[in-house]
């Protein structure tokens, strides 16, 4: 239940529970008493017209006799129900409670002694108003002291977070079943799941390997891009294994007080050690364990965290039978002291999926899925380098919204294809564009796809389109590798900036003029040169040396250039850049140039349909060839 709405239940139960209270027990109670003057509390007295008198408190509780026959005189001061008048037997007087304070001490001997019902001095009713004078005010109060308390202490009296147990870890237990996860349910992890299958035995039969004296790792660490599914490769341990699993962040050790981190890694493998075996899951462990080298600050929180995992991960004291596991996708940034054997034994690349891998991921997401026979998930796959497994669990899930939302039985291949499409460009927005506008856009397009068409090397042309998209694009020209590609040439990197600037390179020639439209073109292909002439030594000026500093390696963030370059170097390597994205701007130029018309037939066919496919652009170019052709031959 959502502690928001558990909160709020045991509020408004304790209001309903005080009302309750005041009006059935407090109000009646206090109802029933009316306050009287000490004198007339004399005159009932002697007059005989008092019952029962109790005392309590310094205070004179009594009763009146009820009327008799003699005290009604006219027939009329009977009371009348129903139309029949009461006889005197019938008439009763309600028992009324006065309460008057005691004055004379000598009154008790004369109530004593007397033939009035006398009980005597007693404390109850006293407590019984001290309880309802003081105590019932005050319980509203309580109630909301009784939540803040709660909130405080981290949501209850099992709460282990709060204000009152800083140094008490927050790590999610779960049974290695609870985690729902089997290797069986992940796809395209390859050798990672050969290198955690010999932990998961390492668990499940220890004996088998202390007779070879080998000793369980104490520590994996699984590096790789996001979306790899790094989470899910260390819950699925947890499953095979079926010990219990202990799931915290990096970020959840650290808080504003000093020694909090320290203390909560203390805790979490305390709690560890006596559910051994089992496995501790450090997600984003970066958070806590990035070097000392780049923290100055000796006294930091980050530090003394740092220090108590090292500590516990191979100190004085043994943790047999506890396994770490952390996943990061800044391997770079860790201390050189938690990398080393003994702390993280392994590490494990998470890679991005392969070809075949990409088509076990598909399987898996798809199997919910009503498919339509003519999909071919290995198509698919074909065309989707570089996609990651939550990439394709998203494509998977965008072309299942895309079947419900045309109300069809089954999804098709056409939905993957739009939801490829939706993934890498955006969805399409109607966005009235005018017809100059329209014009600009559709040689820009064309522009990009026909120096790719032209250019050996290039990735194929998937679909070129002029309708807007939701991440800001007036157009896009989409390529499909047909191949996974793990090493690039000079050239082809010299021919992917080429492509670029096709489309700037189309509106120089027809319109004699840029447009903004080719910012992020310029952008791409100067990283591109930046990176020839600063990380791959592919420049003839400054030589094979690298003048970068380390990468992200897995967050692709840009590497900025070293500090102990000189301003001369700079100028260098500024000059490079430049020549290279000119070279590629003109060689765009002349294959448009030299292929004029094609441009022109395409352009017009994209401003009449909106949208045209690589078959048609194929049709069109072969066409011209053969005109060429034969005009040669003639």
């Amino acid at each position: 239940m959502d502690k928001k709405k558990f909160s709020a239940g045991y509020f408004l139960l304790a209001l309903i529970a005080t009302w309750l209270f005041a009006e059935y027990i407090y109000k009646p109670y206090t109802e029933s008493k009316s306050e009287v003057s000490y004198s007339e509390f004399l005159k009932d007295l002697n007059d005989k017209k008092i019952e029962t008198v109790d005392i309590s408190d310094s205070r004179i509780i009594y009763k009146l006799k009820e009327k008799t026959s003699a005290d009604i005189e006219n027939v009329e001061d009977r009371p009348i129900i129903d139309g029949v008048i009461l006889t005197a037997k019938q008439t009763k007087t309600e028992d009324i409670k006065n309460v008057v304070r005691l004055q004379d001490p000598f009154l008790i001997e004369r109530l004593a002694s007397s033939d009035i019902k006398f009980g005597g001095i007693a404390q109850r009713n006293g407590l019984m108003d001290l309880l309802m004078g003081i105590l019932l005010p005050l319980l509203p109060l309580l109630i909301i002291w009784f939540f803040i308390f709660r909130g405080m202490s981290g949501g209850g009296m099992g709460g282990m977070g709060g204000i009152f147990s800083f140094g008490r870890s927050r790590a999610k237990e779960l049974q290695g079943e609870m985690t729902g996860v089997l290797f069986k349910d992940i796809g395209g992890v390859g050798e990672a799941e050969i290198e955690l299958r010999e932990i998961i035995e390492f668990l499940k039969e220890p004996k088998r390997f202390d007779k070879f004296g080998a000793k369980l790792p104490r520590g994996v660490l699984l590096v790789g891009p996001p979306g790899t599914g790094k989470t899910l490769l260390a819950k699925a341990t947890a499953g095979e294994a079926g010990v219990p699993f202990f799931f915290m962040t990096g970020s959840s050790f650290v808080e504003m007080f000093v020694g909090v981190g320290a203390a909560r890694v203390r805790d979490l493998f305390e709690q560890a050690k006596r559910k051994a075996p089992c496995i501790i899951f450090v997600d984003e462990i970066d958070a806590i364990g990035q070097s000392r080298m780049r923290n100055f600050n000796s006294n930091s929180e980050q530090e003394n965290t740092l220090n108590q995992l090292l500590a516990e991960m191979d100190g004085f004291a043994t943790n047999n039978g506890v396994v770490i596991m952390g996943a990061t996708n800044r391997p770079e940034i860790l201390d050189q002291a938690l990398l080393r054997p003994g702390r993280f034994d392994r590490q494990i690349q998470v890679v991005l999926p392969t070809e075949e891998g990409r088509e076990e991921i598909l399987k898996i997401h798809t199997r919910a899925l009503p498919l339509d026979p003519s999909i071919d998930l290995r198509a698919i796959a074909k065309v989707t380098p570089g996609f990651s497994g939550a990439d394709l669990a998203n494509i998977a899930n965008e072309a299942s919204l895309l079947a419900a939302r045309r109300k069809a039985d089954k999804v098709s291949m056409n939905d993957f294809d739009l939801a490829i499409e939706r993934v890498v460009a955006g969805l399409q927005r109607k966005t009235p564009l005018t017809p100059e506008v329209r014009k600009k856009v559709a040689y820009h397009e064309t522009g990009h796809a026909l120096v790719a068409c032209y250019l050996p090397g290039s990735d194929p042309v998937h679909k070129v389109s002029i309708i807007p998209t939701t991440k800001g694009a007036l157009g896009y020209t989409m390529q499909m590798p047909t191949e996974d590609q793990y090493l690039v040439s000079e050239g082809e990197l010299k021919n992917r900036m080429a492509v670029m600037l096709g489309g700037r390179a189309a509106e120089l020639l027809v319109f004699n003029e840029a447009t903004t439209g080719a910012s992020n073109d310029l952008e791409r292909a100067t990283e591109i040169a930046r990176r020839m002439v600063t990380e791959f030594g592919m420049s003839k000026t400054l030589g094979p040396v690298r003048y970068a500093n380390a990468s992200m390696m897995y967050l692709g963030g840009a590497a900025s250039n070293r500090e102990d370059l000189g301003s001369n170097t700079f100028d260098k390597i500024d000059d490079e850049i430049k020549k290279l994205v000119s070279e590629a701007q003109d060689g765009a130029l002349k294959i448009l140039r030299d292929h004029e018309k094609v441009l022109h037939e395409v352009a017009g066919v994209l401003q009449d349909k909106e949208v045209i496919n690589s078959d048609e652009i194929e049709a069109i170019v072969k066409r011209e060839n053969e005109a060429q052709t034969e005009s040669q031959n003639e």
